[in-house]
């Protein structure tokens, strides 16, 4: 079975954005959105599946997917600022 497609699945959040903020900040924005919810979802999973050496704290490839996520938000989140300082130059 093949995942559904974002541009399907996602269609009426990707053109709001994408008319709000251009198609690349659009489409990066849905995908910050897409990051976020999955972001706390694996915290809410990092509840229940505590690390055994680290008590109080989520497992630790929970940890790792959390740090991932993190990073990708950052590096998204720096596209949409590049994207914004290109658009005033212009």
């Amino acid at each position: 079975m093949r995942p559904v497609s974002v541009f399907q699945d996602k269609r009426d959040e990707i053109e709001r954005s994408e008319f709000q903020h251009g198609v690349e900040a659009g489409r990066l924005a849905v995908a910050l959105d897409l990051l976020t919810d999955s972001l706390i979802m694996v915290g809410q999973h990092g509840v229940y599946c505590q690390s055994a050496r680290q008590p109080g704290k989520p497992a630790m490839d929970l940890q790792i997917i959390l740090q991932g996520i993190e990073q990708s938000k950052e590096l998204v989140m720096s596209v949409m600022e590049e994207l914004r300082r290109t658009r005033r130059q212009v």
